[in-house]
């Protein structure tokens, strides 16, 4: 699929082939069965009557379905949620050093960069916990969470560790201490990682960027073609049956968000990036724009992804960096978030 915008030429995303066949065979379509057991939606109308119907259940949260079989608290979930938040308002009072070099190979780059702006203080122990290679597999993740567990000794009283690293180390017992490191992770590291999906994404999608063009609408138009968070599960449920006759009692519906983004019913010139769409408009009551879920039930990382990638940006806008001019193509993996890997970063 060709993504064009930059005074480059046309660049070439590469999806993984189930991506690729999604955007081919069902864009536009409102409802279609993707397996025996689960149903695809798509219509901006049926998406809204779903979420609507009832309220994610345990499991269909990503940060805090249960871990490891225990369910995750609404005052722990909060405390965490708090935590974090106040973690990265005070990384965002921290001054820019626009002399900092990100160039390199993205999102990597982007990623260490976030791991240490709003966590560099925390012990090893817990910075680990944002590896990119723990994504790799479970058994690895866990394996790094037992060792530190085990470890002796917390940061001392008052020492200058993240909000969440001080709370993760008032766990007490081995096994407290390893659901709590196991949260540190699902905390911490899907912040790193959805903003530095998303700047590299926006980077390949539309660097370089005119000086007309605000990191808003840079990030709203890149969260529309190539939204990180791309579907959204619930688990069969009557309630869902009684909207639409394509949908069994016993199906899953997988809701698709980026098949949405690129309706033509919906968007002029769909697979096109241009920010200038957004100039004046509320992202909030554009129909079928859904980058950080519904409306009554929005993404709880929403107001610190796009401070946090707008800071980004900054720095990449004022130190000139852009994808170098000779890559022409750059593929999305089928993995957790959607988005481009392998970017390369230079100076220009």
């Amino acid at each position: 699929m060709n993504i064009s915008g930059t005074d480059r030429g046309a660049r070439t995303t590469v999806f993984t082939p189930r991506i690729d066949d999604l955007l081919r065979t069902y864009r536009g379509a409102e409802a279609f069965r993707l397996d025996p057991g689960t149903v695809g939606v798509a219509g901006p109308e049926l998406i809204d009557e779903i979420l609507r119907s009832r309220p994610a259940n345990e499991f269909e949260r990503p940060t805090f379905k249960p871990l490891k079989g225990r369910s995750i608290t609404r005052p722990e979930s909060s405390a965490l949620m708090r935590a974090v938040s106040q973690d990265v308002k005070a990384a965002l009072r921290e001054p820019d050093h626009e002399k900092v070099d990100l160039s390199g190979e993205w999102p990597q780059v982007g990623h260490a960069y976030l791991r240490d702006l709003v966590f560099g203080s925390d012990p090893y122990r817990y910075r680990v916990l944002m590896d990119r290679r723990l994504e790799w597999t479970t058994a690895m993740t866990w394996t790094v969470i037992g060792t530190g567990a085990a470890l002796p000794g917390v940061p001392r009283p008052g020492a200058p560790v993240s909000q969440l690293a001080a709370l993760t180390a008032a766990a007490e017992t081995y096994g407290e201490r390893r659901h709590a490191m196991g949260m540190y992770r699902r905390a911490a590291a899907p912040v790193c990682f959805t903003v530095s999906t998303l700047v590299a994404n926006a980077l390949w999608l539309g660097s370089p960027f005119g000086d007309d063009v605000s990191n808003r609408d840079i990030l709203l138009e890149t969260l529309r073609l190539l939204p990180p968070s791309w579907n959204l599960l619930r688990v069969a449920s009557p309630e869902f049956a009684a909207l639409d006759e394509r949908i069994g009692e016993r199906d899953d519906v997988l809701m698709l968000p980026l098949l949405t983004h690129r309706s033509p019913a919906i968007w002029d010139d769909p697979d096109i990036f241009r920010p200038g769409r957004w100039t004046g408009t509320d992202p909030d009551d554009h129909p079928g724009y859904l980058p950080f879920g519904h409306a009554n039930e929005r993404c709880w990382g929403r107001h610190m992804v796009m401070p946090l990638a707008e800071r980004l940006l900054d720095l990449l806008r004022a130190g000139d960096f852009a994808v170098a001019p000779d890559q022409t193509s750059a593929r999305v993996p089928l993995a957790g978030l959607l988005g481009v890997t392998g970017v390369r970063v230079t100076r220009r």
